[in-house]
This record gives structure tokens, sequence and C-alpha cells, in this order.
């Protein structure tokens, strides 16, 4: 029987990906289910899981997920990738357990969910530096503004000589996820104050890495998992803010410590009646914040403090 499946919008290539960050995981899950004395239990448990959201954060979960089914053999965890605004429309509608997200709840959303009587709690699984990456034989571009990038991505500048005097008369070629997910969000939120972004946009994530690697002239962002997974054939922009010196690099411990001016949390949104009614939900969401710091790190992300997951197990048990 199949333990866990990842249902999508994305490309082949993306799921791909997922599931290739896997590798490896069940031989740590086994010495997890042994120290926590979970055998017997994990027999009991039987159900299904519904989740969807942001394809940022499914890195992060696939990988809970793949442990976890290891030692919940009797659940299914059903994960969709429609991105942080599909998932939050699929949430609203009742289809699922829990929404992945790459930003903040809306306050539309909010109210939609209250509309319909659904209550949900927030949890933080992992920090992200949502990373602005160029083609890796751009020889010109080392750091960029917020002004600049808003430039390039309000359609402003056309080549890059009108981003900056001294870069080249190249047409920039910019690339951006497109509005169902959170990371579109985000930067038309913090670069654009909340913009429209003009860029050829695209829901796979993937697509947009490989455009940028095609596009000697290409410029795309993503979360800092897909940067890492193509750092080879990509090149990472250091992101100024404050108007000194030459920008901040994505790095984990910039992203950490909030220094790098994109860095943002990662959520997982779980409705409340499912984490009461659904013995097979709070176990995986438990298994979850207990997991987070590690899979998240094996994933490509910063890892939160101790004290967030410690925080977020007593809301779960709360709400229990």
């Amino acid at each position: 029987m199949k333990k866990w499946q990842l249902v999508g919008s994305t490309t082949i290539l993306g799921t791909a990906l997922l599931l290739g960050a896997c590798g490896g995981a069940a031989d740590k899950s086994d010495t997890k289910s042994e120290d926590k004395g979970t055998d017997t239990a994990a027999k009991d448990i039987k159900g299904e899981v519904n989740g969807d959201g942001s394809t940022t954060v499914a890195p992060v979960v696939e990988k809970i997920n793949e442990q976890f089914a290891t030692e919940y053999p009797d659940v299914t965890v059903s994960i969709g990738t429609s991105g942080t605004g599909g998932g939050f429309e699929k949430f609203i509608a009742g289809e699922t357990d829990f929404s992945n997200a790459s930003r903040d709840i809306k306050d539309e959303e909010k109210k939609a969910l209250e509309d319909k009587k659904i209550e949900y709690t927030e949890f933080k699984i992992a920090s992200d530096g949502l990373t602005v990456a160029v083609n890796k034989d751009n020889d010109f571009v080392d750091y960029l503004t917020f002004d600049e990038l808003k430039k390039i991505y309000s359609g402003e500048a056309k080549t890059w000589k009108d981003v900056r005097a001294d870069f080249p008369a190249e047409e920039i070629k910019a690339f951006s996820p497109d509005q169902s997910h959170g990371t579109y969000d985000f930067f038309s939120e913090e670069v654009l104050d909340k913009g429209e972004i003009t860029a050829e946009k695209n829901a796979d994530t993937n697509v947009i890495v490989k455009s940028v690697q095609d596009n000697k002239a290409g410029i795309g962002f993503f979360g800092y998992n897909f940067y890492q997974e193509n750092k080879d054939n990509l090149k990472a922009v250091k992101i100024q803010k404050e108007g000194k010196g030459e920008g901040v690099e994505a790095t984990e411990e910039t992203v950490k410590d909030g220094s790098y001016p994109l860095s943002r949390p990662l959520f997982i949104y779980a409705k409340n009646d499912s984490l009461k009614s659904n013995e097979a939900f709070n176990t995986f969401m438990k298994f979850t914040l207990e997991n987070a710091k590690d899979a998240s790190k094996e994933s490509g992300y910063v890892p939160l403090e101790d004290k967030v997951y410690e925080e977020d197990l007593k809301k779960l048990e709360e709400v229990k």
C-alpha cells in the first residue's frame, strides 16, 4: 500500500526534486522509533491526512513524512503543492487538514475561514531566505538594492543599464513565481510595496530556476532550498536594503539572525477540528514539530530555535 503521496500542480521535475531530497530518512526514523517507544502505539493508529499549499515548504514536510511513514504505516498522508494561495483556497473550502504557507495568512483568508467557522492554529517550522539569483555567467551583478529590484520587477527597467549606469545595455530577462505562490506575495510586499510583478511568471519553481540558468541576462527569485539544490548553475545575488555596503548574502547564519533582508518564516496552518477528531492528523503534527528542526536543515532551509518548536508543541497540546 502506498503510504504517502504527492498531489500537486507542479511538473514532474519538481516532484522528482522533492522525492530525491527524502533519501536515507528511514534509518533515522527507526532509531527515533526505538527512543520514543512508539512502535506499539503506531500499530493502532490508522487514517488519512490531507494537506496542500506552498511548494517552498513542501520539501520539509515531505522529508518528515518519509520518516513518519516508517513509524505509522497505516496512516496515509497526501501533500499537495498548489502554492500558498491555492492551499489556503482548499483549506477554506474544508478540503484539507493543514495548509503549508511561505507567508503569513492574509486578512481576507482569515475572514473567509471565520465565515466558514473554521478555527486553525499557526505553527512555524523553519526559516527561509528568499534568494535572488542570476545566470552563473553574469559577471556584473554582485549585489542589488531594494530600489534596483523594484525597477527590475515593476518593469521600469528594460535593460540592465537602466538598473545601474555601469551595467551593460542588455535586455533583462526577469522570472517570477505566479500569484498562487506565497513567494510572489512576500516579494511583492517587501520589495514592491505590494505592487504587481511584471516579470514572466510560472507556477513551477523549477521552471523559474531553469529559465535563469538558460538566459545569460536572466534573474529570478525562489526559496533558499531551490538555490541550494542548483547553486552550481546559478549565481546568488547579495541584497542591500539600507543603502549601505554591498549587500548581505543569504546563508544559514544571516537567515537565522534575520540580517539577510529577505528572510522569512515558513508555516503550517492546522485545522483545529481535525487536530481534535483525527488522531492520525494530531499524531502527524506532533511528529512534524518534533522532527522539523532536522528536516528543515536536511531540506536546505534554516532550523528555528528549540524554544519555538517547544512552544508550538504546547500549542498543539492545548488544542487537543
